[in-house]
């Protein structure tokens, strides 16, 4: 069986299990969706946010590409697929927040640490796209020549949400938002091996653990 049957399958267990026992969310979602919240996520398959967050069908506006990065507004310049979602959810969809969700052992913050598409060559749409946090990773490679003990993947991972969140701020249209108390920006980090989520305070820039009972 292919993976792409196995996939077909999983959509015969969906229809006859959770589609039929939600059915009537389902019929309301048919005309229309209004989640509150929009998440930007790494496309990596395997962190989803709606599953973290156990949230159901409609509740989250979900936007994933490669490391979660969201590019400075003053690089946009032409189509872009982040700044028109990240528009559409606030001017359309009139979401009230928006969280940056950052993962641990994230395979595009590895690939930028080790160079892997330094070289356009090597892959130019990865390369041009990763440029984005070229700063952050240089500055975070500088950190690790000074302290050899600083974990390189986490602290990058980390810069890149703070840094996602930052340029989120340069969106006029998000910036409005905020302003006007009709928007909050949030970033989060869940850790795959662990099942941690941390949220990060944006006063302190240090990310907190959600507190559990297990």
């Amino acid at each position: 069986m292919s993976e792409f049957d196995v996939l077909i399958d999983g959509y015969r267990r969906f229809r006859l299990g959770p589609y039929r026992e939600q059915r009537e969310r389902y019929d309301q979602l048919a005309q229309g969706q209004s989640p509150k919240v929009m998440v930007i996520a790494c496309s990596d398959s395997r962190v989803d946010p709606t599953r973290v967050f156990d949230a159901a069908p409609g509740q989250i506006f979900v936007l994933r590409n490669i490391a979660n990065l969201v590019p400075p507004f003053s690089a946009i310049s032409g189509q872009s697929s982040v700044a028109a979602a990240v528009e559409y959810a606030v001017a359309g969809i009139k979401v009230e927040h928006i969280v940056v969700f950052g993962h641990g052992r994230c395979g595009g913050i590895a690939a930028a640490l080790a160079g892997d598409f330094d070289n356009p060559v090597a892959g130019k749409h990865v390369h041009a796209w990763m440029e984005f946090i070229a700063p952050a990773r240089d500055a975070v490679k500088a950190a690790c020549a000074l302290s050899p003990d600083v974990d390189a993947q986490r602290a990058l991972e980390q810069a890149n949400v703070r840094l996602g969140i930052e340029n989120l701020g340069s969106y006029p249209f998000v910036a409005n938002a905020e302003k006007a108390g009709q928007l909050q920006l949030h970033g989060v980090i869940f850790d795959i091996g662990e099942g941690a989520l941390k949220i990060l305070d944006r006063a302190t820039g240090q990310f907190k653990p959600v507190a559990i009972d297990l």
